[in-house]
């Protein structure tokens, strides 16, 4: 008897390792470090292949994000649209959202459809309140992207996230800069968890944008120098770029009124 039961309970210990494994739980396995640098790459190599190396690449590090798709790197790459657009490549648009697995397959996503259609293929069953909470806020992350045009800061209405496992989801976000209004996004889910559609709502209203308020901010006119600023404020640390090119060409005069329109902007930012 005792050879049985120790195969009994070898076989029993097994089972155990098996279910603690990462690679087997739902989700699947966080990217180490060493894949996170290799999936970057594999984003840059993408961009300089479709001749795109001249966007913005960012790691999106939204812990609701990682917690419900660990298996994967998403990286925001976006292209300058003011004061002058700058040409997006073939297949891109001005704001997308590249997904990378552990393997380095690069997925691009560039419109809620292309999101919806990855999400029911890859996103793991969210079979729980948390889970299904967690499946909408990151629904809602990437569907505001393709809104963004760099300017906008955008804040999770975390106390307006609503999940109900089985049936549905929803997610809001709040305009904070760049404009106003709200961005929300409802989920459907089968009785697994698993993704059968994904709506927006969006009531996104833009605000001003680069054109000529920094060669205004020395106007003889104090309404107009007043409307270059408040604008300027409006858009935030999103205009540091536009800044930096009109301080490049400007009067020493100009580049002291530039340098503490931007003081504003991070004092007010902070």
């Amino acid at each position: 008897m005792r050879p049985i039961l120790a195969l009994i309970v070898c076989i029993c210990l097994s089972f155990t390792l098996l279910a603690a494994d990462p690679e087997t739980e739902p989700g699947g396995k966080k990217l180490s470090d060493k894949e996170l640098v290799a999936a970057k790459k594999a984003v840059d190599d993408h961009l300089e292949k479709i001749k795109g190396a001249s966007g913005t690449v960012e790691l999106v590090k939204d812990e609701p994000v990682g917690r419900a798709m660990p298996a994967f790197a998403f990286y925001t790459v976006r292209y300058r649209q003011f004061p002058v657009a700058r040409a997006t490549p073939e297949g891109l648009k001005s704001s997308n959202v590249f997904a990378v697995d552990a393997k380095g397959k690069v997925q691009v996503l560039t419109t809620l459809p292309e999101l919806q259609k990855f999400l029911k293929e890859s996103l793991p069953a969210a079979d729980s309140k948390a889970k299904l909470e967690d499946a909408a806020r990151l629904a809602v992350r990437f569907g505001q992207e393709f809104h963004q045009d760099g300017f906008y800061k955008f804040k999770l209405e975390d106390d307006s996230t609503k999940a109900t496992p089985g049936k549905s989801a929803t997610a809001k976000v709040v305009v904070m800069q760049g404009g106003n209004g709200t961005y929300a996004v409802d989920l459907k889910v089968d009785e697994s968890g698993k993704l059968t559609s994904l709506e927006e709502k969006s009531a996104i209203r833009r605000g001003p944008r680069p054109r000529c308020q920094a060669t205004k901010l020395l106007d003889k006119d104090p309404i107009v120098r007043g409307m270059a600023e408040d604008a300027l404020l409006d858009m935030g640390r999103g205009a540091k770029e536009y800044l930096d090119e009109q301080r490049a060409k400007a009067s020493p005069e100009l580049k002291k009124a530039i340098d503490a329109m931007w003081e504003k902007i991070r004092d007010r930012d902070r």
